[in-house]
């Protein structure tokens, strides 16, 4: 027997899908036959292939209307999030509520339009919450991106055990990806591949290896997984007291 992600004839919705992960995520569902549907703050060219609706994940009227507008829904990847960096210790009260509207209230919002969806239909559906490692280790200059991502983990697990058999929550912890944003997070090329050689598997991941998890992962492949986190990491980060013994030697990261 052949194992294939097939989604063929399932209606996936991707928020933040046109560029970086997001738009990884979205090739990937294309390449296993979805009907992938796009939606992002501003109206921009669709990805070939798919559709495009403009649509602010904030607004709880805006997604339901989006939501109610589809035929089916099947299958929901709540994508779109980040955060700039910023001292904690200054940021306003206003810049935290943003960010964690963003990445915590909005996937809540998005899965709970979908969930009403997926409830009615005979086979369901499945949510794919994109969060980070940042979530489960100390992240200085995005303290509260980190612990919206933590909530969003704690969330996928409360939505999965609430809303089953019909729907199927999961979680993906992404760590560094390769993206057209890579330069202004981590620097020039020199600083990116210093970095690089910290990860095990000694590169960034691939926007389109996100998406090839995130497509199992609403697939039948994968029909008794939920309320489960996967970490997307290339191994993990390398323990601080290593870095200041023989380990960067032997690694060549010295």
């Amino acid at each position: 027997m052949t194992l294939a992600v097939d989604l063929t004839g399932r209606v996936a919705l991707v928020t933040g899908g046109t560029r970086g992960i997001g738009l990884g995520i979205t090739r990937a569902l294309l390449a296993a036959d979805a009907t992938v549907v796009t939606c992002s703050r501003s109206d921009t060219d669709p990805v070939p292939g798919t559709s495009h609706r403009v649509c602010d994940v904030r607004d709880a009227d805006a997604v339901h209307e989006l939501v109610e507008s589809l035929d089916r829904l099947d299958i929901l990847v709540n994508n779109a999030g980040g955060a700039p960096a910023s001292d904690a210790a200054t940021a306003s009260p206003r810049f935290h509520e943003k960010i964690v509207g963003l990445n915590l209230l909005a996937p809540l919002l998005c899965a709970q339009a979908a969930n009403a969806v997926m409830q009615q239909q005979d086979s369901g559906g499945a949510i794919v919450n994109i969060s980070s490692i940042s979530a489960s280790r100390p992240a200085p200059t995005i303290a509260a991106y980190a612990a919206a991502k933590a909530g969003l983990d704690s969330l996928t697990a409360s939505l999965a055990m609430e809303w089953a058999p019909k729907v199927r929550v999961n979680a993906i912890d992404v760590g560094l990806c390769r993206t057209e944003q890579t330069g202004d997070h981590y620097g020039d090329d020199g600083s990116v591949a210093a970095i690089e050689r910290t990860i095990p598997l000694g590169r960034m991941a691939r926007p389109e290896e996100v998406g090839n998890l995130a497509a199992f992962l609403a697939s039948d492949l994968a029909s008794y997984v939920s309320g489960a986190t996967v970490a997307c990491h290339g191994g993990g980060e390398t323990p601080a007291f290593l870095l200041v013994q023989k380990w960067p030697e032997m690694k060549g990261l010295s």
